[in-house]
């Protein structure tokens, strides 16, 4: 353990450094090219990743499963990967859960915090393979799936156990305390010690399997919580290699593997709700839909940490170049066909139109500029299904179909783009619909997809104050807004944040309201109804554990 101390101890310092500063910071960088991390790193980690299928995956450090499960698919191929996951009872996972917990309370956070960051290094030998099976399980195209699965994922764990580490040693772990009475002083020999909740259940989601999984995951780690991954039974593939380096370095290190243990469902058999209502499980991190995360917020006797559904928007105003503008939007509702958690869905437009360069542009045109800058992306096939990706579930597909019946006017129809690699890709372009203000009931929802929403307002005022309210009611994770105007600007500061929504002012060229990057942004804040955590404020982690003191008299 000492050498592991050593070992990472100036990547820790970093990370909490980059933390306080809020720059830009990265262990595990993707620039200048993938290669950094070598030059037949791709084609291994390709290798690695058939391997896998129409195998069990063998690599968990976890023994004598009831049997082997599996219900992965690729929405490149729409085939099964056929891989199958060793599956054991709730009733196994919470035991072995229960007899690691006390092994890895009584770790220091120091020694947890080394060896979480060992297991960190060793992922990034795993970057391409678990880019591999990200993309045949979430339909995220190659390079979203290297960024996001692989450096992006395991900066965003560095940030949590960071965290974690720097809350856990705050404070001094003992002090000679002396109060003085007059003719004596008081003295008491006083220690504290941070204690864990207990077992700690990650409930991951389809889209994201390693980017919204491992925040919470090592946050618990970190803070002396043994925790149970239960992933996307359609996304297990990418958190299970993670799953697998964290458990082999427990054990080169004398710690039980079951400290993180990897839970899959049945196809008859969802456990779920078993694990989340289990009463030894205290801690809970969920990613998904919103009706699933209120069931999981509402549980009694648990901490719970959630990342919902939420209604994004964009709130045009003012601005120097539509062009730009609308191409960045364009790559903004395009990218990973709208799957992302962050992708802009309602455009509120003022029915006037907006101010460009001083000079009015009509409504209408601001709606044809959106729409050809779409058209242009997706047509374009050395760019167009590189950034669509593919959709993960049928059921979204579905949804782009469905907006047909809507109530509003099509400005764009959606049509299937051929990917030229996988021709059974299961894809659609964006639509975009137009509604007007009054038509709440058709905005006021997440429409999870490659679906856009142009809403006609009287004015600015009134589009600031329908984003302000759908983040207030229904929840936002983003919002995008465009004005050249000192005083809109800050009425949209102030508004949405009294919502609990961060801004993303301006942006065109190469950054997107998509994005948020580790050690600097907050992802989600909890300070509305589209999730109650942040990725990586202290509450994050210091609702992982308490301080509990011991007071003796000194003698003497």
């Amino acid at each position: 353990m000492t050498n592991l101390k050593e070992k990472h101890q100036s990547a820790l310092d970093a990370a909490i450094k980059a933390l306080h500063e809020r720059k830009f910071f990265t262990l595990y960088p993707e620039n200048p090219s993938p290669e950094i991390y070598g030059e037949t790193a791709d084609k291994e980690g390709r290798d690695k990743y058939k391997t896998y299928l129409n195998n069990n995956f063998a690599e968990l450090l976890q023994e004598n499963p009831e049997k082997w499960v599996g219900q992965e698919d690729s929405p490149y191929t729409q085939e099964k990967l056929g891989v199958k996951y060793p599956y054991f009872s709730t009733e196994t996972l919470i035991s072995r859960a229960e007899n690691a917990f006390h092994q890895w309370r009584k770790v220091s956070p120091t020694d947890r915090a080394a060896v979480l960051v060992e297991s960190l290094e060793r992922l990034k030998s795993r970057f391409f393979d678990i880019a591999y099976a990200t993309m045949h399980t979430t339909g995220q195209a190659y390079m979203m799936s290297f960024q996001a699965s692989g450096p992006h994922a395991a900066d965003r764990a560095l940030e949590a156990l960071a965290a974690g580490f720097e809350e856990q040693t705050r404070f001094p772990n003992q002090t000679e305390w002396e109060k003085p009475m007059g003719k004596y002083n008081l003295k008491l020999n006083k220690i504290w010690v941070a204690v864990p909740k207990g077992i700690s259940l990650v409930i991951g989601c389809s889209t994201f399997p390693t980017w919204n999984t491992v925040p919470g995951m090592y946050a618990s780690l970190v803070t002396g919580n043994p925790v149970i991954i239960k992933p996307h039974p359609k996304a297990v593939l990418p958190i299970a290699i993670v799953i697998a380096e964290v458990q082999k370095v427990l054990q080169e290190n004398g710690f039980d593997p079951n400290i993180c243990q990897l839970a899959v469902d049945a196809e008859d058999h969802l456990i779920t709700k078993e694990l989340a209502e289990n009463p030894k499980v205290k801690l809970i991190d969920y990613t998904g839909g919103t009706t699933f995360g209120n069931y999981v917020e509402s549980l009694p006797g648990k901490t719970v940490f959630t990342e919902k559904a939420g209604v994004n928007s964009i709130i045009l105003d003012s601005m120097t170049d539509l062009d730009k503008v609308a191409q960045n939007l364009a790559f903004s509702v395009t990218l990973y066909s709208g799957q992302m958690c962050t992708a802009p869905q309602n455009f509120f437009i003022p029915e006037t139109g907006v101010m460009v360069n001083g000079e009015n542009v009509p409504y209408e045109t601001v709606a044809q500029k959106l729409a050809e800058a779409v058209t242009g992306l997706v047509n374009n096939p050395k760019a167009g299904p590189h950034v669509l990706g593919a959709i993960q579930n049928v059921a979204t597909s579905d949804r782009v179909k469905d907006m047909a019946a809507m109530k509003g006017k099509s400005v764009l129809d959606s049509c299937q783009i051929q990917n030229p690699m996988f021709h059974e890709a299961r894809t659609c372009s964006p639509v975009i619909y137009e509604v007007n203000a009054e038509d709440k009931e058709v905005y006021s929802k997440e429409l999870f997809g490659p679906i856009v929403l142009l809403i006609k307002t009287k004015n600015t005022d009134e589009s600031i104050a329908l984003a302000k309210e759908m983040a207030m009611e229904h929840g936002a994770i983003s919002c995008g807004a465009y004005t050249t105007d000192a005083a809109v600007k800050e009425k949209i500061m102030d508004e949405m944040s009294l919502a609990g929504t961060p801004v993303s002012f301006n942006l065109t060229g190469g950054i997107y309201v998509n994005q948020n990057a580790g050690f600097s942004d907050f992802h989600v804040t909890g300070g509305n109804p589209a999730g109650n955590a942040s990725f990586t404020n202290p509450e994050f982690v210091i609702k992982r554990f308490t301080w509990v003191g011991f007071r003796e008299p000194i003698v003497g």
